[in-house]
């Protein structure tokens, strides 16, 4: 479980494919790390399979999770989104995160205003039902607050905005116009709408 709050970017020493899985290395810079330790590398939860004393770090991408994911474009000298699992004593400052990544949202519109950036990605519709104004939704990882929605480009279109903090520790400021990004809805409301389900049933 993960909050969404980013610890650190890392760089990606290695991205190899291997058959239709892809294996990939980040200099995390953690010299504390454990084998089989969970790690959220853009907001998808993935799992330590190899480490070293300098703080560089393997991990084991499925199939499964690069076509559900962006990681599968991951390439050398990229940098990812980390964040550590949370523990017991842990303040969650962002909402609770699980790292299983629901689908992809596009990046279509970036403005920088009062210091601050306001982004636009685009959900499709199944994800989008998910979405509420000032409700919580992870982005690449990272916990942001939905400040508006609209339909655009055959999907929802959810507005966040994006403090200079957030912004410089973070990969939001390496995307370009057209990216995609892993979106994780808030669980809460898939829980409510799972649980109404036999009462909507005509």
């Amino acid at each position: 479980m993960f909050s969404g709050i980013i610890e650190k970017r890392a760089r990606v020493s290695l991205a190899a494919p291997n058959g239709g899985s892809l294996e990939i290395e980040l200099e995390s810079g953690w010299a504390d790390l454990s084998l089989g330790e969970s790690i959220a590398v853009n907001g998808v939860c993935l799992t330590v399979t190899q480490f070293d004393g300098a703080g560089r770090a393997r991990f084991f991408i499925s199939p499964e999770t690069l076509a559900r994911t962006n990681l599968g474009g991951l390439a050398v000298g990229q940098y990812a989104n980390l964040e550590r699992a949370v523990t017991l004593d842990t303040r969650l400052s962002g909402h609770l995160v699980q790292g299983h990544v629901d689908g992809l949202a596009r990046l279509v519109e970036r403005v920088e205003a009062d210091g601050a950036y306001k982004h636009v990605f685009v959900l499709p519709d199944a994800l989008g039902r998910y979405c509420v104004e000032k409700g919580s939704i992870a982005l690449n990882g990272i916990s942001l607050t939905i400040n508006g929605l609209d339909q655009r480009d055959g999907g929802v279109a959810v507005l966040v905005t994006v403090i200079p903090h957030t912004w410089e520790h973070t990969n939001l400021n390496t995307l370009a116009i057209g990216d995609d990004l892993n979106v994780e809805v808030d669980v809460m409301a898939k829980y409510v709408e799972r649980l109404c389900l036999p009462y909507l049933k005509p």
